[in-house]
């Protein structure tokens, strides 16, 4: 793998099974940063079936939900796609952001936003596979927040993968860590019991599922 300096979804897209894929044309957008140091800043991308940015509604429930858990935590952003949550994350305090991001161009785009906001110093951009840096991954002491957004293609076609690495960040990440997984109404994810008992809020057809690793309990000196 390869990080890049001291340097969300959006991905390849193919509509999940059962469903009618309708063909998009590419346009040019700008996603803003809705708080924070960075608020009302723009990153621009192009919305194609390879690239489809998480929603604003979804970000901003999303960094609700999580309030006081984002500043002085590592945000780690797998399947980057566009990297703007993980640079909404550094806007509202995180002390650092990891982009995990395997298609080069989006690699790219991420790395020359980051620079355009000043953000170099506070992230690291790691150019592979994300199921490899999960594997390679040796987590920090601290607690850490984790966003994934995995590709339609994964979540179908790399389903076991894609569990695999979810089970290996729930065994990784320290205590009062929290992961979330952003995927839709009717995926493959729906079924998978190791998710069952993971809480899931619903913004029209994207689903966020949430999980935190308990703090253990300390027995009381005597």
């Amino acid at each position: 793998m390869t990080a890049v300096g001291n340097v969300s979804p959006a991905h390849p897209c193919p509509s999940p099974k059962g469903r009618v894929e309708i063909k998009r044309v590419p346009m040019r957008t700008f996603i803003r940063i809705v708080a924070g140091a960075l608020r009302g800043r723009k990153v621009s991308c192009t919305v194609t079936e390879a690239l489809r940015p998480t929603p604003q509604m979804v970000r901003e429930a999303y960094f609700s939900i999580l309030g006081n858990a984002i500043p002085d935590r590592l945000f780690i952003d797998i399947f980057a796609g566009t990297g703007v949550v993980g640079m909404e994350a550094i806007s509202r305090g995180a002390t650092m952001a990891f982009f995990i991001e395997r298609d080069p161009q989006c690699a790219k785009d991420i790395e020359a936003h980051l620079r355009s906001f000043a953000l170099i110093k506070q992230s690291r951009i790691y150019r592979t596979d994300a199921y490899r840096w999960v594997a390679a991954w040796i987590p920090p002491k601290e607690p850490v927040n984790v966003f994934l957004s995995p590709p339609f293609l994964d979540l179908t076609d790399r389903t076991d993968e894609l569990i695999g690495a979810i089970q290996q960040l729930q065994a990784k990440v320290p205590e009062d860590s929290v992961i979330v997984v952003q995927t839709e109404l009717g995926s493959p994810l729906d079924d998978v019991e190791l998710m069952r008992n993971w809480e899931r809020r619903t913004y029209g057809r994207n689903e966020l599922l949430i999980w935190q690793r308990e703090i253990s309990s300390v027995a009381s000196p005597t």
